[in-house]
């Protein structure tokens, strides 16, 4: 069944942003490409997707192919005529060679030629990961031509591993040594990239910026970003506090079909980003490209697929009602509309906290129906949940209508509900606070820690319900209602938060 429709926000999002008069600190990184995220590719082909991407800066690596007719790779034993070529076809694409690495000499003699190298072909900065008895040497030849030169991180067993390590060693040399500072090693290294950050704070040259599938996991991948668990909004907001301005560049090394869109996705979530008031960052507010914090667009065609932050929601209940409780027979598939049948409310087997649940229904003539929320025992729900009602028609009580939370409070405004007709909730839950949607519009908002009293809504009226909505389980069961009168639902998603 093709139930799970792509579900395109992050609904905790829409309710947490309120746009800021602030304004970004005018420190900007600029957006740099490593090559090796075009490895498949000869360096030629990695300019032009680069350039296509609208990326202006590269860093290139060891022993990419050129192309462009020539076979031989890039490397600092390139002859003078081969290092001319490398730097037309970078000019040809607008694009400026800033770094060279990650890159290591086996003698001194080696370590002269990278530095004379980098800086025949004005790069003015080397990635290396070189041994510590090394570093004076490389300290004097990084002096000498004006090249800096930025450790890399590579996970274990690379010595640099640990920012801690890798600063202490480095404290004693100028400011002509500092850190290629790759954020998704750190990651996959166990180490939080925004503490490690700050604490590099000073240090920083340059960085390996990126965002992943997950975190203290080795073989954790790229992911584009703001899509991933590498907070790189916060990554960006601790850049902008530390006013940083050098080279931030995107190594994305999952090789995957799609490289060349996450590329893009990438760039313009770093776009956007920089454009964005700090305070929009720090929440999380920033949208990633494919993504919407719209409700309107809650059924848009494309959501990102690799998404930790901004995850995939899942179908309520499974195909086969494996994951549902219900009488046998009372609620059934059909051409995926979830029907009632008689017989009573089905539940989720599974407890909710903090979530976004997303459901269409359909009612017929006078149907009463309704979605409950947090139930702790489907048993007693009628004290043990909470209820968005569902109701075609009028009531007397206005905390009745659709929309409402049943018995405690209405909605801003009653919407007609014709039956036959298909109707849209959202309804988001975090902590004590609720919001209900329908067909896009926010009829709802409470605040349960009102509700302090039993039997008594915060407007002085009366309510059915044996316990205050501010001591409610603030996680239990979703359920759906049938009341008695026909009842159809579809689309039934679910995102935790």
């Amino acid at each position: 069944m093709n139930r799970l429709n792509a579900f395109g926000l992050g609904l905790f999002a829409l309710l947490a942003v309120l746009v800021s008069a602030g304004q970004a600190a005018p420190a900007e990184p600029k957006l740099a490409v490593q090559a090796y995220t075009y490895r498949s590719f000869t360096y030629a082909e990695a300019l032009e997707k680069a350039q296509a991407a609208g990326i202006r800066y590269m860093q290139i690596y060891p022993n990419q192919t050129i192309g462009a007719g020539l076979t031989t790779k890039t490397h600092f034993t390139m002859d003078e005529a081969t290092r001319a070529k490398v730097l037309e076809l970078a000019k040809a694409r607008g694009i400026t060679l800033i770094s060279y690495g990650v890159v290591n000499g086996k003698d001194e003699a080696e370590w002269r030629q990278i530095f004379a190298f980098a800086k025949a072909m004005g790069i003015g900065d080397i990635a290396s990961e070189p041994k510590v008895e090394v570093l004076p040497l490389v300290d004097q030849l990084s002096k000498e031509s004006g090249v800096t030169v930025s450790i890399h991180n590579h996970p274990k067993p690379s010595i640099y591993f640990d920012p801690t390590f890798a600063l202490a060693t480095i404290k004693d040399f100028g400011p002509n040594i500092g850190l290629c500072a790759d954020t998704g090693h750190w990651a996959r290294s166990g180490f939080d990239p925004v503490a490690s950050l700050r604490q590099a704070q000073g240090r920083i040259l340059t960085l390996h910026f990126k965002d992943l599938n997950e975190r203290g996991v080795k073989t954790a991948h790229d992911v584009p970003w703001g899509t991933g668990v590498s907070d790189v909004a916060d990554q960006i907001v601790e850049l902008r506090r530390q006013g940083f301005a050098g080279y931030l560049i995107m190594e994305y090394e999952h090789n995957t079909p799609a490289l060349q869109s996450d590329v893009q996705r990438s760039v313009e979530y770093f776009r956007r980003a920089l454009a964005a008031p700090t305070v929009e960052l720090a929440r999380h507010a920033v949208v990633p490209p494919e993504f919407s914090a719209d409700v309107s667009a809650t059924w848009a065609d494309k959501r990102g697929k690799d998404s930790k932050r901004w995850a995939m929601p899942q179908p309520v209940f499974a195909p086969d009602l494996s994951n549902a409780e219900l009488k046998p027979g009372s609620w059934v598939w059909e051409k995926d509309v979830l029907v009632a049948k008689g017989g009573g409310d089905i539940w989720t087997k599974e407890s909710f906290g903090d979530f976004a649940l997303s459901l269409e229904f359909r009612c017929q003539e006078k149907t009463n129906s309704g979605v409950f929320l947090r139930c702790s025992d489907p048993a007693e729900w009628l004290h043990t949940a909470i209820e968005v009602q569902i109701l075609q028609g009028d009531a007397e009580n206005d905390k009745h209508i659709a929309g409402a939370i049943f018995d405690c409070l209405a909605p801003t405004r009653q919407i007609e509900i014709k039956p036959g007709v298909w109707y849209r909730y959202v309804i988001v839950a975090k902590g004590s606070k609720l919001n209900v949607f329908l067909d896009g519009e926010n009829i709802v908002k409470a605040d349960l820690n009102k509700w302090t009293e039993a039997h008594k809504n915060p407007d002085g009226t009366p309510n059915k319900f044996n316990t205050a909505y501010k001591d409610m389980a603030r996680a239990g069961r979703i359920g759906l209602q049938y009341h008695g009168t026909p009842i159809e639902f579809r689309n039934i998603l679910v995102e935790r938060r």
